[in-house]
Parts: C-alpha cells; structure tokens; sequence
C-alpha cells in the first residue's frame, strides 16, 4: 500500500510516522510552545532530524471547546511555516477544514490536507480535487466547541467505518484519486474514553475500507482517564496506544513525540522481522 500525496508516494510498507506542529497559542498539549514562526520552523526541524516521515502544520486548536478561528488569522499563523517546512525534504501537511485556508496552502505547494471535517464544508471538495494532493479524511460530529455533546454511538466501529466509506466515496466522486485518499478515525473528537477504546479494538474493520488509515493517539485525554496522568506524562501510554493501533492496522501514527515513536517502532520492527532458531 502506498499514498500518494502531491511531491511523493509515501510507502507504507511499514508504519509512517506524522510529526505534528501546532503553530497555535491554545492547542490541548503543546498550547502557545510554536504558535510564533521562528519556533514552529524550528519545531519542524527538530521533528524531521527526530525520524518524522511526515509534518503535519496547524493553525487552529481542534480540542474540545477550541474556539473558532478565522481563515486570515488561520494562515497568518501558518504561512511562513509552511513555506519553511516545504524545503525539509519530507510531505509536508495542513491541519484545517477551512476550504480558503486549503486553497492557500495548495497554492503555497502542501502536499496533504488534513480535514477533520472530512471534506465537508461548502467548496472543500472542490478546493482539493484536481490539485494531486493527499488527503486525510476523519471522523468528527460537529465542531470542536460542541463535538462532546454528540458522542452517543450505539455501534460506535460501525457508524465510524460507515460515515469514513461514505467520505471517501465523495471524495472519489468529486475527482480525488483513490491512492490520494486515507482515512483517520478521529480518536477523541465527539467520542468519550469508552467509545475510543471500542473502536480501537476493533479498528480493523475501518483498515478494511481499503484505504490507508491514520490515527492519532497521542497524549489523548482517553489516556489520562486511564492513567490518571497529566498530558505531560502521557509518553508511554501514547507509545502503548501507538502499538495497539498499528496492530490493528494503521499505517500512519500521528504524534507530537517523534523520536520515542520511531524508537517503538523499530523494536516493532525488528521483533517482526527477527528469525528466532528452534529451541533443541
């Protein structure tokens, strides 16, 4: 499996690692670290000299009760990042539903958009289709300052995989090349800590759509809840989660700590490719 993104054809013949940056002053883990540019470009260096296969840039925090943010403000913030990122050899993504913020960002040269939204807002499909660009497509009712009061699921695995095929069918429909295509089941956004962990056990049905899958575990309130631990100590549980997820079939693990991550999954990697002599 592969995916095709506008500068590059990611191979996915083993887990990929996003690398995310948050050029946002509120966002739930790293709030306000890189929301001026000079840090956020220096955040993407660290993250691409850490292993990161991919960097995925945002201006706009998507936690629960996040408050909306303009599309002017929302490139402000990212412009100038991304522009930098784009020389760092790597896809580079744009976090935002917004379809002017994504119209800029293509023009600028972003390889991926990655809409929490799935594509749905006025003029999004459009705004992607015909520019060879990757795409993410997640699974979110409503907007982040509501999203919680929508999480009631009877079969929580099913409605998911329902709604993502029916994305990526519109997508299809409207011009995106399947291989463009992958699909994230959006861990956390209007989904409570059972409902995370129901879908994550049985996450390989939505890997059987027949599109790479993306996921994002990482430092998740679902993990606190678990552990009782603050964001800031949520490594290893992100790490555990990670390995769960790919597992059951990721192919990208979206992270803000990279360098663990590519750690983990090079043990992964070795224990599956080990041959281990018989025992006499």
């Amino acid at each position: 499996m592969h995916w095709q993104t506008r500068r590059f054809r990611i191979d996915l013949s083993r887990p990929r690692v996003m690398g995310i940056v948050n050029a946002t002053p509120d966002s739930f883990s790293d709030g306000g670290r890189h929301d001026e540019a000079r840090g956020a470009i220096a955040h993407c260096e660290r993250l691409v000299a850490e292993g990161a296969d991919i960097l995925d840039i945002g201006g706009e925090s998507t936690r629960p009760g996040a408050p909306h943010v303009d599309a002017a403000s929302e490139w402000a913030r990212i412009d100038k990042v991304l522009a930098a990122a784009l020389t760092l050899g790597v896809p580079v993504s744009v976090d935002t539903y917004k379809p002017e913020v994504m119209r800029r960002a293509l023009d600028a040269g972003a390889d991926i958009v990655n809409d929490v939204q799935a594509l749905q807002m006025p003029g999004a499909l459009a705004a992607v289709a015909g520019s060879g660009a990757g795409v993410c497509l997640m699974h979110m009712r409503g907007e982040p300052a509501s999203m919680m009061d929508l999480a009631c699921y009877g079969d929580v695995v099913a409605e998911v995989a329902a709604f993502l095929a029916r994305r990526a069918q519109a997508a299809r429909d409207a011009g995106i090349a399947a291989d463009c295509i992958a699909l994230d089941p959006g861990y956390g956004f209007a989904k409570k800590a059972e409902h995370n962990l129901r879908l994550l056990a049985g996450q390989r049905r939505l890997a059987e759509l027949g599109h790479p899958l993306l996921v994002g575990w990482s430092r998740k309130r679902t993990l606190g809840d678990i552990t009782g631990r603050p964001v800031d100590q949520r490594l290893p549980a992100s790490l555990a989660a990670a390995l769960r997820a790919v597992s059951a079939g990721a192919n990208v693990l979206r992270v803000h700590d990279v360098a663990a991550t590519v750690d983990a999954l090079k043990v992964w990697a070795a224990v599956d490719a080990a041959t281990i002599p018989a025992i006499e």
